[in-house]
């Protein structure tokens, strides 16, 4: 039987939903809020609750190893209840988990807070990134998922100055006449004033759903491969080479983004002296807010050239930044770290793509499996941290340069089904 027999035939031709592409980006940003403040917070929990490195390495670790455990699973969901619910479910967890630390602010509330905001953006990731290349149309995916990035990196720019805003200001002189400080210093403890950040992203989350709850989310019809299928079809992704390399490719991404992001701030107070609260968490910002610059530059490159030469171009920065960063003095440190979110804007998107585009069927189970490739989110932190524990956070930051290879590695290796639509593609199309 015809596949498309099934389906009416106003939706024979693909349809783009502009208005779910705006919600999903939306989507990211909140997600990147809630992920990426664990950096800028790093040198405060050590001092709070008298962490090593490795200890302190174990927050990361909960939060993405929550994507282990949730990504395929979620796929499974999101293949029986749609998107709308699961979405919702999704930050219904992370409310839970921004609520259990807010009212509980100790070391071992923080790890399963951690993995419950963790296992909800799981749930999100699954469910938002093969929404979005149906939503936005497949040849677009490239260059939708870097303006995804885009808008992932703005939030993550802002979430270090809400986390500064909090600890400069609460327990301050004259601090209790502004009405958002006043309110915090009656909820968070106060030697614990980082913990209002928390009490934020409940209230944002809460935002969230009843956004989802009140809009109507359009009849997105996949075809047969863009669906989640059972474990079977999991089970016979993994023993696909291929998909095991972009599986890599996405740990080794993340894993080297979170393990430059998580340890800015404690590398530069430990080895040039610098002012965690302030300049620390000013530079963890600004990695951000390079990551959105060099998002707009991909953006550009990505209708320039193949994708696979940007994704080379920009690994190879990303290990002379890096080299600097570790090496040189400490004026030179606070400028190199923070390209290195430059460096990293392109690699998800650039990553996933090629991924996607690289199998011809199972698309939706492919993005479980690529998501669960975020633990490396967990893993590389804490080696990081361990290493730094034996031998020094310098050469802990070492292993960065495998996961950065590797990653160097995948624009050389790949071989896509479908490859970006570049301007030079398109007039050719229009040609014949």
């Amino acid at each position: 039987m015809n596949d498309n027999a099934s389906v009416p035939a106003s939706h024979a031709a693909p349809t783009r939903h502009y208005g779910m592409v705006a919600l999903i980006f939306l989507t990211f940003f909140v997600i990147s809020l809630l992920t990426n403040i664990i950096g800028p917070l790093v040198p405060d929990i050590i001092k709070s609750f008298k962490l090593s490195l490795t200890l302190v390495a174990l927050l990361p670790f909960a939060f993405f190893i929550a994507y282990g455990f949730m990504s395929i699973p979620a796929g499974m969901l999101l293949e029986k209840y749609r998107e709308k619910p699961v979405m919702i479910a999704a930050f219904v967890l992370a409310f839970c988990g921004a609520m259990l630390f807010s009212l509980s602010p100790r070391y071992s509330t923080a790890i399963l807070s951690l993995f419950l905001i963790g296992a909800g953006m799981a749930a999100l990731q699954v469910a938002i990134n093969p929404l979005l290349r149906v939503s936005g149309g497949e040849e677009h995916f490239a260059f939708n998922s870097v303006m995804a990035q885009l808008l992932f990196g703005s939030a993550s720019f802002l979430s270090p100055y809400i986390y500064s805003y909090f600890v400069r200001n609460l327990g301050q002189p004259g601090g209790e006449g502004k009405l958002l400080i006043g309110l915090m210093s009656k909820l968070v403890p106060p030697e614990l004033p980082w913990v209002a950040v928390y009490w934020v992203f409940a209230v944002l989350v809460i935002v969230m759903i009843a956004v989802l709850a009140a809009v109507r989310f359009p009849l997105v019809v996949k075809k047969e491969e863009e669906r989640a299928g059972a474990w079977a079809t999991h089970k016979a992704l993994f023993k696909n080479k291929v998909v095991l390399l972009y599986f890599l490719g996405i740990f080794a991404y993340v894993g080297t983004e979170q393990g430059v992001a998580n340890w800015i701030s404690q590398f530069l107070m430990t080895y040039h002296k610098v002012d965690p609260q302030t300049v620390g968490a000013s530079k963890v910002s600004l990695f951000w807010g390079l990551m959105t610059v060099g998002g707009v530059l991909g953006l550009v490159l990505l209708k320039l050239f193949d994708s696979r030469k940007v994704l080379v171009g920009f690994a190879v920065a990303a290990i002379v930044f890096l080299s600097l960063a570790l090496f040189g003095p400490g004026p030179l440190a606070l400028i190199m770290f923070p390209l290195m979110g430059f460096a990293a804007s392109v690699m998800w998107p650039i990553i996933f793509s090629l991924a996607l585009n690289s199998v011809s069927s199972h698309h939706g189970s492919f993005s479980g499996i690529l998501c669960t490739g975020i633990i490396g989110g967990a893993i590389v932190p804490l080696v990081i941290g361990r290493l730094g524990d034996a031998f020094g956070l310098r050469q802990g930051m070492f292993f960065l340069y495998l996961t950065l290879g590797y990653i160097l590695s995948i624009g050389l290796w790949a071989r896509p089904l479908i490859a970006n639509e570049t301007i030079a593609m398109k007039k050719k199309k229009e040609a014949a």
